[in-house]
Parts: structure tokens; sequence; C-alpha cells
């Protein structure tokens, strides 16, 4: 008898979907005895592992909890006024509990399916609206990575832009201020190098432009706080024919004159502080905001208005050809995620405040700053900074100096040491009086002198926020009825709701898209992210204040480690295709190290991610396309041939394994060994480890570096398209490369520059992946590899008798991903492949994975945490879906008017009062009695793309439509 009464952990059981009944069910349809006997058929024995990865034992979700606290203490909170673009905020409950607490936000996918996205699309369109409106400038995206990446694509897209209108010869120079953040100047340099360009940092003043240089980047207000003008200098800059990028804050943007009136051609920033947690440097949602005139150059994703097939107006993401799945190496940047989640917060934040919210925030602030000013002067402190919005620059001597930081931390505060006459003190939303009246006992003992009460608040009630010209902002912002509508924490509440109610989740169905591995996200997982330990920290702090962060990145590489095989690792990419770069990037350090920095070719599969190309042309690299047999794997013989061809200039190969096709390709030794042999390196990515873990790793199969999408595998939710990480592990001769930081230690002994502007990413999140493996297990995150094998091939199993699977293995059998070949409907029915995806909603599903890496195909993902239940659901919803489409080949359905082609079927269609079609309203929207229990009805009917991309329109609709929509 087993003495269950002992054992606490029963969180494997809550992950995994079937139990253990419905396993016996499923492996009888797939035609084996168990599921070792299907695994072995399914992973290639030359590949496999032997004995169990070495992890931990499994904790209890109640157990790991209290372990957590206690690691969670070792952080210590102070209150950082560090500053650097990173400043304590106060999230608004009604929006940390309703959307980042909330699966129903955080669940949710990219959207790709607007009709059933409107919701979260809605939401972003918000973001860029008030980006657009607080920064001055005609067009802003929908967030990307952080501050310093915004400002690396701002670059390189400034690098197009004007070399496509130069005269042939390449223009190389950019000028970066010497008053940028650290790190932003450091990811700017990552950036430039494989591309040739010339990093030319300085005094924005004193910098002499010419014909060799096509952008510049400054900072607003600067590094030490001080806000500038930068009017001339603008002038400067375009008198040569460069542009202009301006890295801003987007809360002193309420005061101060915004760039895009100062002549500023890009405005980027992080907008963190607009209700985000600092996290110990992210996850936050960085702005990029630009000129209409550039917009289809703008990297990352952007939110535009269009029409439904009903003529109402409905939100997509526009100009999806700029995209990487369809540009590959002609891509100029390899964004293929954002910061969705923390950009809806950020736009939230600005609804709920409105813009005299935002106004009085920023207003408190700044007087905050001054009242602090002139208590330091009285003290006679020297205030360095002639205008600012929240940072003051302090000189003194040395010892003075040295004496106040440490009695500033002694009374619980961070400041910034600058040099050692130097310090500086940006104040934040949390400041408050009380905190101002301790600042000023600080620095007054710091001198020996004693600090006389004095009542601040009467001392400075008739503070003004004034600036002097040109620098006081005197354009209106945020006017749209959006932000001006829901200031109370009802309607706020409600607006929040409604939004969320438009939109499918994991919280109504499984999400099957192949590559994307939408996964359970436990709250277990997911709840220690807004502890205060974690939210809180300021990423530059001293690090012996964040010594349980330092603890959890030392296990979690160490386990990443074990379970790829590698030496070492790196957690400063933050997202997939940010660890692509990473891991390229130090490949090709690796051959430079070697004397052998002429190898810059990249053998890329036809099959592979669109990522791929594009982060191979960003390092530098030039690519050379493998082809792909009949089967889908990787031609052997044409790969030898390439290798061979370019065996003097061959970097790397960047494979994914199991393929983008899903399967096992049983010859991944011998195309590693190839590539080694012609001295390249091998890169995989990590795309597909949900089907590795614990039964094989990169390492054993031959590659040299990975990247592992956190965010996939490990259980960090994808936030409606963002939040992500992508980690890297890499062998001991490529661990001396990995990423450095200008501001903290980390990376090898020669890093290559930083990837990131926070030395670990996005931390907070990693807590998530980090609860992920302590809670299974060495045991469990195999079994998670196992479970979502049995469900591809249930579902291949119960599908393929209605569509043709178009790869497999050699025993039939798939990984933990398949493709459905659709081709054939086109020409015996005229049914597209996003007909079946859109009316796969009215059945209460997100399509799989529509067109990629196969035109015409849907690839499906079920992941290990579907039950049983929910897999039949789906498969049956596409076997009714291909009825339907035998009714249009029988001619028993219109060719034109039918399910399929009018799909989705919106509640206002199906309640109206003329109904036309020749079928009936329940057929509709009720096709299979499962649905009329759990009814998910899509918002607006299926999207105009073209509409949307020929009529361009990126904030917020019109007023009248606004109000139209909320009648």
């Amino acid at each position: 008898m087993k003495h269950f009464i002992f054992d606490t952990n029963g969180f494997p059981r809550r992950h995994l979907g079937p139990r253990e009944q419905d396993v016996c069910e499923m492996l009888r349809l797939i035609g084996v005895d168990s599921l070792d006997q299907l695994i072995d058929q399914t992973v290639p024995q030359s590949i496999r592992l032997r004995g169990e990865l070495d992890l931990p034992l499994p904790m209890g979700e109640y157990e790991f909890h209290r372990f957590l606290k206690q690691v969670a203490k070792k952080n210590k909170l102070l209150k950082s006024y560090i500053g650097q673009g990173y400043y304590g905020c106060i999230t608004p409950p009604v929006i940390q509990r309703n959307v980042f607490e909330n699966p129903g936000w955080y669940t949710q996918y990219t959207p790709y399916q607007p009709e059933i996205s409107q919701g979260r699309l809605e939401a972003l369109i918000n973001f860029q609206t008030m980006v657009m409106d607080l920064t001055g400038m005609e067009v802003a995206n929908a967030s990307l990575l952080d501050e310093g990446t915004a400002a690396a694509e701002a670059m390189a897209m400034v690098y197009g832009i004007v070399n496509r209108g130069s005269n042939g010869t390449a223009v190389r120079k950019f000028f970066v201020s010497e008053c940028v953040f650290r790190q932003t100047l450091d990811v700017v340099r990552t950036r430039a190098l494989p591309l040739g360009i010339e990093v030319v940092v300085g005094n924005h003043a004193k910098i002499e432009f010419d014909q060799t240089f096509f952008g510049a980047l400054v900072q607003y207000p600067a590094e030490d706080g001080a806000v500038l003008n930068y009017r001339s200098f603008m002038e400067r800059v375009h008198s040569v024919g460069a542009l202009a990028v301006v890295a801003s804050d987007l809360l002193s943007l309420a005061l101060l004159t915004p760039p895009g009136e100062f002549g500023a051609d890009v405005v980027v920033g992080n907008s963190q502080r607009f209700g985000v947690p600092m996290g110990f440097g992210g996850p936050h949602a960085a702005f990029f905001a630009t000129r209409s005139a550039y917009i289809r150059h703008m990297p990352g994703r952007l939110i535009g208005v269009s029409i439904d097939a009903h003529n109402n107006t409905a939100y997509r993401m526009t100009l999806q050809t700029r995209e990487q799945h369809i540009r590959r190496e002609k891509a100029t940047s390899n964004i293929c995620t954002a910061q969705a989640l923390l950009a809806i917060m950020a736009g939230f934040y600005g609804v709920y405040h409105g813009p005299e919210g935002i106004r009085q925030i920023a207003t408190r602030v700044h007087l905050l700053t001054k009242a602090l000013e002139a208590e330091l002067k009285a003290f006679g402190y020297e205030q360095q900074n002639e205008v600012y919005f929240d940072t003051l620059k302090v000189k003194s001597e040395s010892v003075i100096i040295a004496r106040a930081l440490q009695l500033a931390r002694e009374a619980g505060y961070n400041l910034r040491f600058i040099d050692e006459h130097h310090l500086g003190i940006s104040l934040d939303e949390t400041t408050t009086v009380e905190d101002l009246a301790e600042l000023r006992t600080v620095f007054a003992k710091a001198k020996g002198i004693a600090a006389t009460p004095v009542d601040l608040r009467a001392k400075y009630e008739n503070l003004s926020p004034a600036y002097p010209e040109p620098f006081e902002r005197r354009s209106p912002y945020m006017q749209h009825p959006v932000f001006n509508s829901y200031h109370s924490e009802s309607e706020m509440m409600r607006y929040i709701k409604r939004l969320e109610n438009r939109d499918l989740s994991l919280v109504h169905s499984m999400i099957p898209l192949g590559s994307c591995t939408m996964k359970l996200n436990a709250a277990v997982e997911l709840m220690p992210v807004s502890w205060r330990e974690f939210a809180y920290l300021h990423p530059f702090v001293p690090l012996d204040q964040a010594e349980g962060y330092l603890q959890i990145f030392q296990e979690l590489e160490r386990w990443l480690c074990t379970i790829t095989g590698f030496a070492a690792c790196s957690l400063q990419p933050n997202s997939g295709a940010q660890g692509e770069f990473t891991g390229l990037l130090v490949i090709r350090a690796y051959h430079a190290d070697h004397g052998q920095a002429q190898r810059d070719v990249a053998l890329i599969p036809s099959s592979a991610h669109g990522t791929n190309p594009a982060s191979a042309v960003m390092a530098g690299m030039k690519v050379v396309v493998v082809n792909c047999d009949d089967q889908g794997n990787i031609n052997v013989d044409d790969l030898r041939a390439k290798a061979s061809g370019y065996k003097d200039t061959l970097a790397a190969l960047m494979v994914t394994y199991p393929s983008t096709h899903g399967v096992y390709e049983e010859r991944i030794k011998e195309i590693c060994s190839i590539v080694h042999e012609h001295g390249g390196l091998v890169y995989m990515d990590g795309a597909n480890m949900n089907a590795q873990v614990g039964l094989t790793s990169p390492a054993l199969i031959g590659a040299d570096v990975c990247h592992i999408n956190l965010h996939k595998t490990f259980a960090i939710p994808h936030g409606g398209g963002g939040p992500g990480m992508g980690p890297i592990c890499v062998t001991k001769e490529l661990a001396p490369y990995l990423p450095g930081h200008p501001l903290v230690k980390t990376g090898g002994e020669k890093a290559i520059h930083a990837v990131a502007s926070a030395p670990w990413g996005s931390p907070s999140i990693l807590v998530i992946s980090y609860a992920y493996i302590r809670l299974l297990g060495a045991r469990g995150v195999t079994d998670a590899t196992r479970y979502a094998i049995l469900n591809a091939n249930y579902l291949k199993a119960r599908l393929e008798k209605h569509y043709a699977v178009l790869y497999q293995g050699k025993n039939g059998r798939v990984a933990h991903e398949f493709i459905l070949n659709t081709k054939e409907f086109k020409q015996s029915a005229g049914i597209e492949v996003e007909d079946i995806a859109k009316r796969l909603m009215d059945y209460g599903f997100h399509a799989p994975t529509v067109s990629f890496p196969v035109a015409g195909t849907l690839m499906i993902e079920p992941t290990e945490s579907e039950s049983k239940a929910e897999l039949d659901r789906f498969a049956d919803a596409l076997i009714a879906i291909r009825a339907e489409i035998q009714e249009v080949i029988d001619g028993v359905a219109d060719p034109k008017d039918n399910l399929l082609k009018n799909a989705p079927h919106t509640a206002a269609h199906v309640t109206a009062d003329e109904w036309t079609h020749p079928y009936s309203r329940s057929k509709a929207a009720f096709p299979l009695p499962y649905v009329r229990s759990q009814k998910f009805w899509p918002s607006v009917g299926r999207v105009n793309s073209t509409y949307g991309d020929r009529n361009i329109m990126c904030s917020c609709p019109p007023v009248e439509e606004y109000a139209a929509s909320v009648a």
C-alpha cells in the first residue's frame, strides 16, 4: 500500500491532462501497448538519454510556496531612487487583480486570429495612442522588448532608411550621446557590430556631423537627469540627411515638450513606470514611435483599425507582411514578439488615470524633487541639473558623498553612485513627504548638521511646476474618450472585463497552435511574480540586496544546463528571437577569437522558423538555404554539398529539433557531424524543446548552443504576445563569450556586449520556470514530454481518417505536433485553410498554426496539459468541419454562401431580424451539442485584412465610431 499520507506533491497530476484510465484508451487507439512503446517508436534510439535527469526532487504546491518565501526574504527591499530607466510605481489594484493576475489576460496568444482577439487588440491600440500622444509622434507600435532593444531597433531602422536614399555608398556612422543610459549604449553596440555600423559616442553639443552619419541618439531627460534643449542638435542632424532618435521618459512628457515637437524622427523608451513593477529589470513594455512616412519600416507589431464582413469596426495586426515568416532573410528585424501583457497594463494605467491623472502624478513627482533640491541646497549641497524632471545630480566632497550613500542605505534608500563627487536621486510615484523628510535627515547627517524638524507640506504647498521656455509642454494629449471615461474603479473594472470577454484564452479551451506550446500556466507558478520581494527590486541594486534572485538564477541555470546537456547558461535574452541572435553572436565571437572571423555563412533549412534567417542577417551572417526532402527532413546530400562548398566561411547550421515539420529526424547526429567537419558550429532552435526534455537533449544530438523558449516549454505564459524569455545554453568552449552587462557582472571572461537592458533579461518571470521545474522534478518534466507526444499522436490517430497528415516518422509517429494538409479542399470545394481556421471559432476553438511551415496546412500542438475530453472536443470539431466541407464538395452546400466562408458567426449576426443564408442559425452558432453549454461568441465577423492595410489607422478610432462601439 502506498503511504499517500506522506506524499504532498500532487502537482504533476494537476499539470498533466490525461487521467490514468484515459491513457489506456488513447494508447489503444494509437495502436501501442504502453506509453514506453510509443516513445520508443517515436524518438530515435540513437539520441535517447539513458537515466534520469539530475534535478531536485519535486515539491508540493504548499511546500514550494513556503520554501520560496524563504528564498524571497533574501531579497532586501529598500526604496530605490537609482533611476536609469527604472522607477518605483503604483500598480492600480484594479489592473493588478483583473489583468496582471488574471489568466483570461495572461494565457492569450498573439492576436493572429483577430476575430477572437478584439479585447487585447483594443487595449494595445490604447497603448499605441497614448504613446503617440505623449511623444508627439504620428505612429507607435504595440511595444518592444526593452528600452535598449528599442534604441537598437531604431538605429537599424534609420540605417536602412537613410542608406536606401544614398548614392550607393553605405553611410555607417551612428552618433550616441554620452548622456544615454549605459545599458542602452551597450545594447546598441551589440546590434551595430555585426552590421558594420560605427558607433560614435560623444558630447551632443560638440559633435560635428557630416555625410558619413546616418543617425543620432540622445536621452531626454539625460541619464544624469538633466533636461536639455536639443533643437539646434536636431537641425544639425537633419542638415546632413541623418535621422534623430530620442530615448525618452514617458511620464516626464506629461510636463515636458514632447520630442515630436522639437524634431525627433523616432522616439523610444520604457513604459515601466506606467503601473508595471520593476521586477529586478523586467519584463516591461518598451515603446517605439515614429513618423507616418516610416510606418512600413517599423519593427515589431502594429495594431490597426479595419472592418469586418458586416462593415463594423474591427482591430487587427496591420502590415503583417513585414513579419519574419514572410520576409525571412530580407527582414530588417527579428522581433517576433513584444511585451503585450505589460503594454496592456501600461495602456490601462493611462485609461484609468486619464490625462489629468497622469499630469498630476508627473507634477507631484517633479514638485517633490524640487522640494528636495531646496532642502539639499540649504545644507550647502550643489545640485547641478539646471532643468530636470525627477532626478537631482548632487555634488559634494567625496567623503560626504560616500557617507550620504551609506546613511541612505541604512535609512532604507538606494541612491545612485555616479562618481566620487556626485550622486543621483531619482524620485518616483511612490515617494512620499515622509521619504523627503528621511532623505533630508540623511543629507544633514552626512555633513554633520543637525536637521531641525520642518513641516515640509506647509513649506512647499505653493510650489509651482512651471518650466522655462522651451521645455514646458503646451500641447494636449490623451483626449480620446477612452482616456476620459473610466476613472472610477467600477467603470474601470467593467471596461477591463468587457475587453477580456472578447478574447479566447486558455480559460475557455485548448489553444492547439503548433510550435507555440500553449500549455498550462499554473497559478502556483504565477503567484510569486506579484510578491513584493520579487516585484519591487530595482535591477541595479547592490547584489547583496538580491540574494534571493541570485539563488534562483544560479539554480535555474544549473537545471537548464542539466536538461540541455550543456556547460553554461545565460538568462539575459528576453525573447526566443533574442536568444537566436545571442547564440549566433556567441558563435561569431568564438570564430573571431580563433582567427576565423571570415566564417559568416549560416546554413538554414527551408522549413526553419522565419526568425532564424532574420536573426542570422542581424548577426552579420549570409544565409544559405538547405533544402528538405519529400518527408520533410533536411536533405542530407544538399547539406553536405553546401557545407563543403562553404567550408572556409561556414559559421553555423541553424536547426530546429524535432523539426518544424513535427518529426524527429533520424539523421540529426550525422547532420551535426557534417557541419562540424567543415568548421561550423550547430545552433539548435529550442522552439520544440517540449519534445526533448528528459528524453534527449541538444548536446546529445550534437548541437553547440541552443536557446530555450521559457514561455513555451517552461510554462511562462504568452500574455497575448509577450512577455517571453529565450535564455541560451552553450558548450564549455562557447561559455567565455556569453553576454555581459556594463553595470552588473554577468557572462563570460570574453563576454559579448549586452543583448538586453537588464543583466538577467526579465527576471521576475524567471521565477515561473524555476517553479515549474521545482514542482515537477526530473520525472515530472520528463512525463510532460511523454504526455505531449501521447496527446499529439492521439489527435493524429483521431484525425488522420479525415485529413491527410503531411509528415510523420518512420514508424508512422509524430513528435509533439503534426501538420494536416488541407490544400485538396481548395481544389475540390474552394475552401481555404483560413476558412477552416475561422469556422473553428464557431466551435469555441482557436485555430492551429495556419500555413506554417507549409502553406495551406494546419500545424497542431496539443501539449501535455490537455485532457482526453478536451482533445476529443477539438477532434470532434475538426471532424464536423470536414463533414461541412464534404457538403460543399457534394453540392449540398452553396460553394460561396456556406458555413465556412461566412465564419465566424457573431451573436449579432445570428440574432439579426434578417437571415438570408441557406443553412440554419442553429447550425451556424451551435454546430455540436457541447457548444450550447460553453459557447464563446466572436465579437466581430471575419476581419478584412486588405482594407486594413490599404487604409492604415493605428490609433483609437474616431470619437463617433468609438461611441457607437460602446453604446
